[in-house]
Formats: C-alpha cells, sequence, structure tokens
C-alpha cells in the first residue's frame, strides 16, 4: 500500500511539474500572457522602475513623466545597463498633433582631445575603459528636453521615485547582483567605484539592501536646480575636474556647450506598417535595411526557427551591418546616404548576393553614389507613447565614478575609429557611433506598437526578429519577445574590425537541432552565447478597443504594467 501511494505522490508531482509548464493559449515558448489595460502602461527592464512608472501616470503624469522617473529609478537598480552618465534616445508618438518626434541626446568627444594625440601616445585604437573613451553625457539634457516639450507634472515630483529608493535601498535581483559583480572585477581599479558600489568590501548579493546615498544628491540637486546644475554648475564642475585628474580631457567647456538634437524618425514600410527608427549616429537603419532585404522573400511560408529563414535573415544582416560599418556616423561629420541605404531599390540590389544554399564569408559595403543597455516604454491616458534607450556602454561604462556624485561616466569614445578618412574617424567635439536605439511601429499613419531590444549590435537583429514574429508569423507581443532569438557576430564594425570568415551564428535554446544542422550544411559556424540576446520591452495600442497591450523581457528582471 505504501509503494502504491509513493508511486501515486511522484505521478502527481510530475502531472503537476508538466501541466504548470502547459499554457492554455499561446505558443509553448510563451512565458505569460500580455499585459492589458485601459489609462496608461509602463514596461521596463525592473518592477520597481515600471511601478514608478504607473504612479507617475496615476498622478496625471504624461508618457513622458512616467518615463523620466522610470529611466531615474533605473539609473539606480540597474546601474549594469544605464545611468546619469549615459547617452539617450527616444522616439515620442504625441496624439496632440498626430506626428512621432526623435530626440538625439548623445554626447560629444573633448575639444582638446585630437587623433594626433592618440597616435603619438602609441595608441591603435581608443580604449575600453578609464578616462580616455569618456564623452559628453547626454542622458539628464534629454530628460529635460522631453520634459519641456511633453511634460505634465514637475521635474521634482517625476525624480522622487529614484531618490527615496537612492536614500532608503531597495533590495538587489539576481541578475543585477551578477552583473555588478561581474563589473566590480574589472572596474574596482578606480577611484570610488568600490565607495558606491561595493559597500563593506564587496558588491551587493541578491536581495540585499542596496543604497546610493551619493546619487540621491546628485538628482536632488537637479530636481531642485534644473540641467544646468549638471552641465554648468557643481556637478559639471566635479565631472570635468575627475576626468582631467585621471588623465582625460573632458573639459567644463565641453559640458557646458552640450545640447540634445530632435531629429525626424525615418521608415520603410514592411508588410503593411511603417517601421521607424532614428537616423544615424545610432544603428537603427540598419534594422530598415534589413527589414527591406527579407520583404522580397515568403518569410511566413518558411517558418519561424527553420534553417531557410535564419539564412535569409543572417546574410541580409550581413549586409547591412557592411554599410553600417562604413556610413553610420555623426552626421554633422559625415555625408551619410540615409535615403538611398533604406530604399527598396537599393534592397533589391543587395539581395541579389545572398546565395539561398550557402552562407557567405566576406561581404562588400554596397557602393553609393554621392551609426549592456535599458530600453523602456510608456502610454498614457491621451494616447502618447514614449520609446526611449539609455546607456552607459560596456554595462557600468568607463569606471570613471566622479567623487561624491554615484554613478559612473559612459566609455561611448570606444566606438569612434582612429582610422583616417573613415566616417567614424575621431575627431574633437564628435558624436560617436551609437548602438543603442529606440523603435515605434504605426499603422496606416496611427501609433501601433512602440519597443526596443537592448543589448549592443544585437539590437538591430533584434528589433527586425520582433517584427517579423509579429508581422510574419502572427505572434502576439509577449510571444514575440519570448520567442527564441539569434545573433550573428562577427560583421565589420565602425571601429575598423572587419568580417573575413563570415563571423558566428549564435542560436538561443529552442531552435531545433533539424535548423541547426541545416545550417551548418550551408556553412554557417553555430554556437551559443550566454546572455547575448538582447532585452525587450513593447507597447501596442489596439484602436479597435482603445486598450493598451505591455510585454517585458523574460530573459531579465523585467515587468509590464497598466491601470
Amino acid at each position: 500500500m505504501k509503494t502504491v501511494i509513493k508511486t501515486l505522490v511522484v505521478l502527481s508531482l510530475v502531472y503537476s511539474a508538466v501541466s504548470a509548464q502547459d499554457r492554455i493559449t499561446g505558443y509553448t515558448f510563451a512565458t505569460r500572457s500580455e499585459v492589458i489595460a485601459r489609462h496608461g502602461m509602463a514596461a521596463t527592464s525592473q518592477p520597481l522602475a515600471t511601478q514608478a512608472a504607473i504612479d507617475i501616470l496615476k498622478k496625471g503624469g504624461s508618457a513622458v513623466d512616467a518615463a523620466i522617473a522610470a529611466n531615474a529609478l533605473l539609473g539606480l537598480v540597474e546601474p549594469t545597463g544605464c545611468g546619469v552618465g549615459g547617452d539617450l534616445f527616444a522616439i515620442v508618438w504625441d496624439a496632440g498633433t498626430g506626428k512621432l518626434y526623435g530626440l538625439n541626446a548623445s554626447g560629444r568627444s573633448p575639444r582638446k582631445l585630437t587623433s594626433g594625440w592618440f597616435k603619438q601616445n602609441g595608441y591603435s585604437k581608443i580604449p575600453s575603459l578609464g578616462p580616455l573613451p569618456v564623452t559628453v553625457p547626454g542622458c539628464v539634457d534629454g530628460w529635460f528636453e522631453l520634459h519641456k516639450r511633453f511634460g505634465k507634472l514637475e521635474i521634482k515630483e517625476i525624480l522622487q521615485p529614484a531618490i527615496g529608493y537612492a536614500l532608503d535601498g531597495f533590495p538587489v535581483t539576481e541578475l543585477i547582483a551578477y552583473y555588478i559583480e561581474r563589473n566590480a572585477r574589472v572596474l574596482e581599479q578606480y577611484p570610488n567605484f568600490k565607495e558606491v558600489y561595493m559597500p563593506g568590501g564587496r558588491t551587493p548579493a541578491k536581495g540585499e539592501i542596496f543604497r546610493n546615498p551619493y546619487l540621491a544628491h546628485t538628482l536632488q540637486l537637479v530636481a531642485d536646480k534644473g540641467r544646468d546644475v549638471f552641465y554648468k554648475g557643481e556637478i559639471a564642475e566635479v565631472i570635468s575636474d575627475h576626468v582631467q585628474k585621471m588623465g582625460g580631457f573632458l573639459s567644463y567647456e565641453d559640458l557646458a556647450s552640450h545640447h540634445s538634437e530632435w531629429v525626424d524618425p525615418v521608415s520603410t514600410t514592411y508588410r503593411g506598417c511603417e517601421i521607424w527608427e532614428l537616423p544615424p549616429n545610432g544603428q537603427g537603419i540598419a534594422a530598415l535595411q534589413i527589414l527591406n532585404i527579407l520583404e522580397g522573400y515568403d518569410i511566413a511560408a518558411m517558418g519561424f526557427g527553420s534553417a531557410d529563414y535564419i539564412h535569409c535573415f543572417t546574410e541580409a544582416k550581413k549586409l547591412a551591418f557592411e554599410d553600417r560599418a562604413k556610413y553610420y556616423a555623426d552626421p554633422d561629420f559625415a555625408s551619410i546616404p540615409v535615403e538611398v541605404l533604406i530604399s527598396k531599390k537599393y534592397a533589391d540590389e543587395r539581395r541579389k548576393l545572398i546565395h539561398p544554399e550557402r552562407s557567405a564569408s566576406i561581404y562588400e559595403a554596397g557602393i553609393i553614389e554621392a551609426g549592456n543597455t535599458i530600453y523602456l516604454t510608456t502610454a498614457d491616458q491621451w494616447g502618447n507613447m514614449v520609446s526611449l534607450i539609455q546607456s552607459n556602454y560596456r554595462g557600468m561604462g568607463s569606471g570613471m565614478v566622479p567623487p561624491g556624485l554615484g554613478f559612473v561616466l559612459q566609455d561611448r569614445g570606444e566606438l569612434f575609429t582612429l582610422a583616417e578618412g573613415h566616417n567614424n574617424s575621431y575627431q574633437p567635439g564628435k558624436r560617436p557611433f551609437h548602438t543603442i536605439i529606440p523603435a515605434f511601429i504605426t499603422k496606416d499613419g496611427e501609433p501601433y506598437i512602440s519597443f526596443g531590444v537592448m543589448g549592443g549590435s544585437m539590437q538591430p537583429q533584434g528589433h527586425v526578429q520582433i517584427v517579423v514574429n509579429l508581422l510574419d508569423f502572427g505572434m502576439n507581443l509577449q510571444e514575440a519577445g519570448d520567442a527564441p532569438r539569434v545573433m550573428h557576430s562577427g560583421s565589420s564594425e565602425p571601429t575598423g574590425e572587419k568580417m573575413t570568415d563570415g563571423g558566428m551564428l549564435y542560436l538561443e535554446s529552442g531552435i531545433s537541432y533539424e535548423s541547426v544542422r541545416e545550417l551548418m550544411k550551408k556553412g554557417h559556424r553555430v554556437g551559443y552565447d550566454l546572455g547575448g540576446y538582447g532585452g525587450y520591452q513593447a507597447i501596442m495600442y489596439d484602436s479597435e478597443n482603445k486598450v493598451y497591450f505591455g510585454a517585458s523581457e523574460s530573459r531579465k528582471d523585467g515587468q509590464a504594467s497598466g491601470y
């Protein structure tokens, strides 16, 4: 009898384990259903930030107000991806004018540092860490530009959640504890890093309460005195003094002269929708180039996860990234043929280079007559939607922690090349090629989906895969993000590296072995990667029912919430 009971218990446990994973609806890989709400929605990579955004929306704040509140809090709770020491890009749908607006809040290189200095001092490339790759942090100016145009609540109220958590503390999540520890292995050598991020001599563990009173003070100064305290006041003085003390060149004058730039988003059509990205110095148009090439194939008939689809996607990515390496840069310093690069005619010519059964080892850029992180999205009761991305680069940035300020400065300058004559070659006062890109989809001229995928060169690849999952494979908003992803690395880069061997194709778990085998037969080198497939958030507007759908990343700590 005891044996029978034990057997029944075991069977019950097995059944419970299986049935707990057996979703009644949706794809087998879907982690959960979408979040649906009428009045407002927020999707960020950390639940506390999502809740802060929802609180702001409930107080009558705009989608921009909520996005700023979430971004400020993410700089505290997810310092491994963002912070006020980094840059920001955003696309805003304004319901009042029925238009999309783009903001490029990226900073420029020091005006007293020249490419000649690097060469005279034996550098063949700009270093990854330390004072030399530091560029002007554009985030705070980006907040104020967005707020001036689309904000409703006072900045003091918007920044209060981040200030409160910085003073009182918050429990560190498992993923962020892991990334802080990994960053600290490299960055603890730099002054002030341990004081801020290693209290008691070590990085915080999962569940431990972490405080950052220095960051609280910085944000309070910004709340009380406005953006000028960061770029022309005491914060600017501390930043410039520290960088120069460490042997860098970023000056008070560099900070004082900084300004963001409003830009027109650019688009292409795909399967009846308009896909929007920001123009260079970011890499957003690479997603448009890939989509234009893929539009010439019957992707839906190939099937999700098939070798044919993954092959076409990978080869299209290689082609677009060769143009990315050659042309994308700061448009104030280089002539970039954006309209040609994202045209259907150009895509038709490039598509002819793809062999249906063979992976290419090398492509050349097109000849044309004469671009770790957090992503968040918010939507409000008035129909406004924000797609915002913000980053330090390389996780926690350069390692330069100005004393008493509680944040790390970015190292975006690493993405310049020292090669003469290149569009992205280093010059004083220039914005580097940028990886972070927000995205937006409209349908018949109306707002449809605000979304993004974090993760360096994975970002345009991720954007394309989300669009294809939605429009070719008919997935819902959450399924489109949960679906197994692929990532190709090894393409030519704007920093000067060239693709010579076809690169490496990384496949997330969930791609069938049959597809792996067929891809290898086509000549792809296939492997697996840990944590390199990006992080996704999205909001969709259902114009028929007048409700928002929210989705967030199952690979990170993300949460979508609405009310």
